[in-house]
């Protein structure tokens, strides 16, 4: 079916086709115009190759005013679906309507205005005023509703929510009910049984009124001398208190079938927290939708927001995500400890060796690109701002591009990304490297565009240090190639990557030793009659560490510094596993479970934290071989 042929189908179907001939029809009976001219506009329609509303048609030929369609339409109710009468005032295009006519026959038990809204073929905003005009209906187009108690005690929230409508003073004792379909008749004739009272329907944004809704809900949960309102408020402050204070990367807020629970990532790991109250739930997500620039009244959409807490003086960032779920919104907010001292590279817990070749032949090289990598959480950041606490001096120009600011270093141009007002990546990257710097941040490679950048401006003489999602260093690499940038160019831009991982240290107020079995020592690669004995630690548990064995955590890593055997291999487009074995034994590159098996054996981490975390690519080095690569005893 082609554009023209669907579009007339949309236009024609039974429910256009009887709104059209409904106004039509209201139109003749007031006199505003005679039947000839409806059959006139019908058959010039007929003969026009693009299909048009009739409506339309009786104006654009002079056949009728604005005005007395909007009279007709005041004195005379109709029956009418938003969407139907939007498109017979050519306030949507017609394939807008046919695609959410597709939608509503799927299944989606939405009325056809809402899907409109919802899938932005209308801008509510924009239209809620013009259609107010056109059916003469009051426009409520304030951020807020009042809230009048004497009201809100006749009538219950659920009620208004199935009508999506709210009730204001209006003038002469009238209900003035604002509504977000002001076409359907039921909720006028409910609302004035309700109230006792006569209503006079008004329009208002659907967001507006389902605030309103949820704050009379809230004033309504009140339980017998408690302020439900700051017993809220107190509840999410002491959720983020609790959190940021036993040092939480992520707080989870769960709505199950019967209870809602809240989880704390602490130290990589969710540790399980006390429930919130069930009656309770709504409330809270509501305040920290406030608290982070949400949309309170949308709970169909997954949402994202930033907040800004002030705990014991300071400043702390959380990011906040709003994920819809079957049992409601699921939130996960993000701290983004900025209280946190930076790192010098000596105390990134990278082994002596290590931490020299970093210093040598990464950071004091004058170009080229570091990748920082390894999953979220995986301690990226800490590692990237490590190295640029390093090169920053005054003789240095050290510019940013970060999707937020985590820490603010004096001395460096940092530029946090805001889509929502067009400092995008992809706008501040094109501008970046015209403000002569020399080491150019990016905080994360997201896409093609930002690698060719960052391979660009390596070229062009320029520091760049960036991350990336990749599962070893070796990854970092290959997801270049994958990227569509050339071997020949990432052979000779890249310097360094560096892949790391986060485990929990174990805790030293309970720490025991673990001789390991001949089946977990198989587990870590080698073979036992290789290892006999191999001894790592093991917390039992205590007060120190609430009994979890652990407390605080350690970065296990892995640096490889590209050399001529890797570049070749690279641009030859060998197999990971090819490069993986020419980094190992060409380059110094200990790998991050050769890594990891050293800090256990020096009593840091555990067996269990090993397997847990780390990858497990190729066959360990002897203990003894490790442990001088490293330079440690």
């Amino acid at each position: 079916m082609g554009h023209e042929e669907g579009a007339r189908v949309a236009t024609e179907t039974p429910t256009a086709v009887a709104a059209a001939t409904e106004i039509a029809d209201l139109l003749v009976r007031d006199g505003s115009i005679s039947q000839e001219n409806v059959e006139y506009a019908l058959r010039v329609r007929e003969k026009l190759q693009t299909p048009r509303p009739l409506i339309a048609i009786l104006k654009e030929l002079g056949l009728v005013a604005d005005d007395q369609i909007r009279k007709v339409l005041r004195a005379n109710r109709l029956n009418v679906r938003l969407g139907t009468l939007l498109l017979e005032l050519e306030l949507i295009s017609v394939p807008d309507l046919q695609a959410a006519v597709a939608i509503q026959q799927d299944g989606s038990g939405k009325r056809l205005g809402e899907i409109l809204v919802e899938n932005h073929f209308v801008d509510e905003e924009k239209v809620l005023p013009v259609l107010a005009a056109q059916l003469g209906y009051p426009y409520l187009d304030d951020d807020s509703l009042p809230r009048e108690p004497k009201l809100l005690r006749r009538v219950k929230p659920a009620w208004l929510r199935s009508h999506e409508c709210f009730p204001v003073p209006g003038d002469n004792g009238t209900v003035l009910l604002a509504c977000r379909n002001p076409l359907e008749a039921a909720p006028q004739r409910e609302a004035e049984t309700i109230f006792g009272s006569p209503v006079v329907i008004g329009l208002a944004r659907g967001r507006v009124i389902e605030a309103a809704i949820a704050m009379t809900e809230q004033g309504q949960e009140r339980r017998p001398r408690v302020d439900t309102e700051n017993a809220v408020v107190a509840k999410v402050n002491e959720l983020l208190s609790t959190a940021i204070r036993e040092g939480a990367s992520d707080i989870h807020i769960e709505p199950m079938k019967n209870r809602v629970r809240v989880r704390f990532r602490e130290d990589g790991v969710l540790v399980q927290q006390a429930d919130i109250p069930f009656d309770m739930a709504r409330a809270i997500i509501s305040r920290i939708k406030i608290m982070a620039g949400a949309d309170i009244a949308e709970r169909r959409r997954h949402q994202d927001g930033r907040l800004m807490y002030d705990f014991e003086g300071a400043k702390l960032d959380l990011r906040v995500s709003f994920y819809t779920t079957i049992h409601g919104e699921k939130i996960v907010l993000r701290v983004l400890n900025n209280m946190s001292n930076l790192l010098d590279i000596n105390e990134l817990g990278m082994s002596p060796r290590m931490v020299q070749r970093l210093r040598e032949d990464v950071l004091d090289v004058p170009s080229g690109v570091v990748l920082v990598t390894g999953p979220t959480g995986s301690g990226k950041t800490t590692t990237l701002y490590g190295a640029i606490n390093y090169l920053n001096d005054n003789k240095t120009s050290i510019i940013t591009a970060e999707d937020p600011v985590e820490y603010v270093i004096p001395g460096i141009s940092q530029c946090s990304i805001n889509a929502k007002i067009g400092t995008t990546y992809e706008e501040t990257l094109r501008h970046i490297v015209r403000q002569d710097p020399d080491v150019i941040v990016i905080g994360e490679i997201r896409d093609r565009f930002s690698a060719d950048t960052a391979i660009q401006a390596a070229l062009t003489g320029h520091k760049v240090l960036t991350t990336f999602h990749t599962e070893d260093s070796i990854g970092g690499l290959l997801r270049l190639l994958h990227m569509d940038i050339e071997a020949f160019l990432i052979s000779s831009t890249v310097v360094s990557v560096v892949a790391q991982r986060l485990v929990r240290r174990v805790c030293p107020h309970c720490a025991e030793e673990h001789e390991l079995t001949s089946d977990e020592i198989r587990r870590l690669g080698f073979l036992p009659r290789e290892v006999p004995k191999l001894v790592f630690a093991r917390g039992i548990g205590c007060q120190e560490c609430r009994y979890l064995g652990y407390k605080g955590r350690i970065a296990v890593f892995e640096l490889l510094v590209l050399n001529e055997d890797v570049k070749e291999a690279l641009i030859n487009r060998q197999t990971s596993f090819e490069i993986r074995r020419i980094s190992t034994e060409t380059t110094g590159l200990v790998t991050l479970l050769e890594d990891g098996i050293t800090k256990a054996a020096a009593g840091l981490t555990s067996f269990e934290e090993i397997i847990r975390t780390l990858p497990r690519l190729s066959k360990p080095r002897p203990m003894s071989e490790l442990q001088r690569m490293q330079g440690v005893k």
